[in-house]
C-alpha cells in the first residue's frame, strides 16, 4: 500500500468525478459573470484593487501563522502597481518582498513559470524574514532531511504529511512546471480545474524549507489571473482559505491519503472559490452603497469623528448596528459626547434606530 499522494503509482495523473463538479463550475461560473458584470462599478477605483490583492497578502500570511505590517505592503504593493496611496508608511524589504511576489504573480501572466521564478519568488518571502525559531535560507530547495508534517507527543506523533524525498525534488517541479505552462492554452482543463490542480501538485512537492503554502497559493492566484485577468484584482481567494483553515488543512490531509482521484478536493476548492467571489460581490455593493450615502449626504453638517464612525457602518463592521459605547470607542469620545453626536446624526438623517431602546439602542445607517 503507498502511504501517500505522490507514492501512487499513477501521480501525478490525478483524476476526478467530472459529474459531481459540472453543477459547482456552473455555480462558479455564474458567479464570476456576475462579478465581471458589477466590476464596471469600481474600475475606477484603483483601491478596491489594491485592497483586495493587499487581502490575499495578509491572509496567505496568516494562514500560516505568520504576521505582516499591513501599511508597510499595502505602501509596497501600490508603489509597484503604480497605484496613488493616500497614506503613504515607510516600507521596508519584507512588505516589498511580499508585495513583489504577489506583483510577479498576477501580472506579466503570459510569461512562463519556470525553476528560476519560483526560486526568487521564495527569495522575496525569506531574504528579509527574520525568525529566532528557524533560519530560512533564502532562493533555495529544502535539504536532505525528511520534509513532515507532525503534530502531538514527541514518544507518540501523528504524522499528516510526508512529501516527496529531496532527491525527487528537482524531477517533480520539472514535470510540475511543464504542465503548468502546457495546460495554460489548453482547451481540455477547465481554467478553474488547472488552478485547483496546481494548487494541489505543488504543495505536495513541497520543495522549500519553507513558504510552500504560501507560494502555493501565489501560484493558485496567477493560475486564476490567467483564467481571467480582469476578476482577481477583485475577490480574495486566500481570505476565503483563511475563514475555513482548519478545513483547508484536512481536505489537504485527506487528499494525500487517499490516492489519485481528488474529486473531494475540487469539490472544496470550487466551494471556497465561491465563496470568495461571493465576498467580493458584497463588498463592491457595499462601496457603490457607500458613494451614494455620501453623494445623498454632501451638505451634511459632519464632524470628522462622526465620519470615521459612519465609514465604518458604511463598511459592515458593525452589522447589528452600533451602540453609545461603541461609537465612544471608535470616535475616541466622552459617553456624552457619543450620546449627543448619535443624536444629531439621527435628526440630520443620516443614522436612524433600531428596534429596542435604553442601553439596547443600535443606530445603522440610512439608506
Amino acid at each position: 500500500m503507498t502511504a501517500w499522494l505522490w507514492q501512487h503509482k499513477d501521480w501525478p495523473n490525478m483524476v476526478w468525478q467530472q459529474q459531481q463538479l459540472t453543477p459547482l463550475l456552473r455555480g462558479v461560473y455564474d458567479r464570476l459573470g456576475q462579478l465581471k458584470g458589477k466590476s464596471a462599478l469600481v474600475e475606477n477605483d484603483a483601491e478596491f484593487s489594491l485592497d483586495t490583492l493587499l487581502a490575499n497578502i495578509v491572509a496567505s500570511s496568516a494562514i500560516e501563522s505568520e504576521k505582516v505590517d499591513v501599511y508597510a505592503v499595502r505602501s509596497s504593493l501600490a508603489r509597484q502597481l503604480g497605484i496613488n496611496d493616500k497614506s503613504p508608511v515607510k516600507t521596508d524589504g519584507s512588505s516589498e518582498g511580499l508585495a513583489s511576489l504577489m506583483r510577479s504573480a498576477v501580472t506579466d501572466l503570459d510569461e512562463t513559470i519556470n525553476l528560476e521564478r519560483l526560486l526568487n519568488w521564495h527569495r522575496w518571502l525569506f531574504e528579509h524574514h527574520e525568525s529566532l525559531m528557524q533560519k530560512v535560507e533564502p532562493g533555495v530547495l529544502r535539504g536532505e532531511a525528511p520534509m513532515q508534517i507532525v503534530s502531538g507527543p514527541i514518544t507518540r506523533p501523528t504524522v499528516h504529511f510526508e512529501a516527496p524525498p529531496r532527491a525527487n525534488i528537482e524531477t517533480e517541479l520539472e514535470s510540475f512546471v511543464n504542465w503548468y505552462n502546457e495546460t495554460q492554452q489548453d482547451l481540455h482543463y477547465d481554467p478553474l480545474l488547472r488552478a485547483a490542480i496546481a494548487h494541489l501538485w505543488f504543495v505536495t512537492i513541497h520543495p522549500f524549507e519553507d513558504g510552500n503554502g504560501r507560494i502555493t497559493r501565489a501560484l493558485t492566484d496567477r493560475a486564476l489571473a490567467q483564467a481571467d485577468r480582469q476578476s482577481i484584482r477583485l475577490f480574495a481567494m486566500s481570505e476565503a482559505i483563511l475563514a475555513n483553515r482548519t478545513g483547508y488543512y484536512d481536505i489537504l490531509e485527506y487528499t494525500q491519503k487517499h490516492g489519485v482521484d481528488i474529486t473531494p478536493w475540487l469539490v472544496w476548492f470550487l466551494q471556497t472559490l465561491a465563496e470568495a467571489v461571493d465576498a467580493a460581490l458584497i463588498k463592491i455593493d457595499r462601496v457603490v452603497a457607500k458613494a451614494k450615502f455620501w453623494a445623498h449626504h454632501a451638505d451634511k453638517n459632519i464632524q470628522p469623528n462622526q465620519q470615521k464612525v459612519l465609514n465604518r457602518l458604511l463598511d459592515g463592521d458593525f452589522s447589528d448596528g452600533i451602540n453609545a459605547s461603541q461609537y465612544k470607542s471608535v470616535a475616541k469620545v466622552s459617553k456624552a459626547t457619543a450620546t449627543r453626536h448619535l443624536a444629531d446624526m439621527v435628526a440630520q438623517g443620516l443614522l436612524y434606530k433600531t428596534e429596542g431602546g435604553g442601553r439596547s439602542t443600535r443606530y445603522k445607517a440610512s439608506t
